[in-house]
């Protein structure tokens, strides 16, 4: 189900919101009043380290575990599953009022803490389908899909390892999911790149190669459809200024520079006003990137087409007071369980297509 808005109302929200297009990708003010334009919201989150309480064999799982630092136990993971069931329950409502139609997350154990995830009753209704591959990543955290499948039906899913020249370096495969949203082939790949554990510069080489394989990725899915409609996804653990993302993957920031079989960064001007998914050291990152193909950038209304994207920063995700007051509330801080939500931000984006 989506909400339905009047080109009158679509034009007075596009005013207002800055959304920032082309000229000749604006919706006319001659155009018949009684069109009416649907907006599916697309988000990725970060949901920090959702492990189950058990120890399981040849996972690093041990810190989340009842006799472990963190000492994880059924209250604690009851109590983050529901936090994080209401945190995606509200992503996209204030255009949707089913909330996101797909959801791309990170740092997840398995498939079975995200089966526990949408059975939680601020999600059950949404009856969230899964796609998940587990990861060869020391810690046991991975990438997966959450999607309605009222808006989205999957026909395709694919997992794809990241090797280096270092083959004890381990990290999260990177999901490939093909399916039809509003009736409109699309292509999601989620990520989450190697972390900057040992300082940005030296672990920069890693992220370098998560980005020339997620843009390989594209690439694949370009040559077989020259206007493949492409949504990357995840915390990259790099900014959109960073060489992963504005070089290797070449993302871009400037939608009209954006050409055929190129992809624009729909989250490139929010980084540049300050605005961050998630904060280090009094310092705002936007890891949590959203990137688009060229034909999601630059459809016209009567297909599918990127309209904003946003930081989902609302107050009840983040601290309140004290020493980390401004920034994401998360579940842990120093060592000592805060009972929060995640230390980073869900981003979105919305796409708009004309109903008939």
């Amino acid at each position: 189900m989506k909400k339905f808005f009047s080109i009158h109302h679509f034009l007075i929200l596009s005013m207002l919101l800055s959304v920032g297009c082309t000229a000749k990708n604006k919706i006319s003010s001659t155009v018949d009043s009684k069109v009416n334009v649907s907006i599916t919201p697309v988000a990725f989150y970060n949901i920090e380290n959702l492990f189950d309480t058990i120890n399981n064999e040849n996972v690093n799982d041990e810190e989340f575990t009842p006799n472990g630092p963190m000492k994880w136990n059924s209250l604690k993971y009851n109590s983050k599953l529901q936090h994080m069931a209401y945190a995606i329950s509200q992503i996209g409502l204030e255009y949707s009022p089913v909330g996101a139609a797909i959801i791309g997350i990170s740092e997840i154990e398995n498939k079975g803490v995200v089966e526990d995830l949408v059975k939680q009753p601020e999600l059950v209704k949404r009856a969230y389908q899964i796609v998940h591959y587990d990861s060869p990543d020391r810690r046991g955290v991975d990438v997966g899909l959450i999607y309605n499948p009222k808006d989205f039906i999957v026909t395709n899913s694919k997992s794809y390892r990241l090797r280096t020249e270092d083959p004890n370096f381990l990290t999260r495969d990177q999901l490939m999911v093909s399916g039809y949203l509003q009736g409109e082939k699309v292509h999601i790949i989620v990520n989450h790149w190697p972390s900057r554990s040992g300082g940005e510069m030296a672990s920069r080489p890693k992220r370098n190669a998560a980005a020339a394989l997620t843009r390989s990725i594209s690439d694949s899915l370009l040559r077989i459809d020259p206007k493949a409609k492409i949504i990357i996804m995840g915390d990259l653990n790099d900014d959109p200024t960073n060489e992963s993302c504005a070089t290797i993957l070449g993302a871009k920031k400037e939608l009209a520079e954006v050409k055929s079989g190129e992809l624009y960064n729909t989250l490139w001007k929010t980084f540049d006003k300050g605005i961050g998914s998630l904060a280090y050291n009094d310092q705002w990152n936007l890891f949590d990137q959203i990137i688009v193909s060229s034909e999601l950038a630059h459809a016209d209304r009567s297909k599918l087409k990127f309209w904003k994207a946003e930081v989902f920063n609302k107050p009840f995700l983040t601290q309140q007071e004290g020493k980390y007051k401004g920034t994401p509330l998360r579940t842990h801080a120093g060592g000592v369980w805060t009972n929060g939500y995640s230390d980073h931000y869900p981003t979105l984006i919305y796409l708009i297509k004309e109903a008939k």
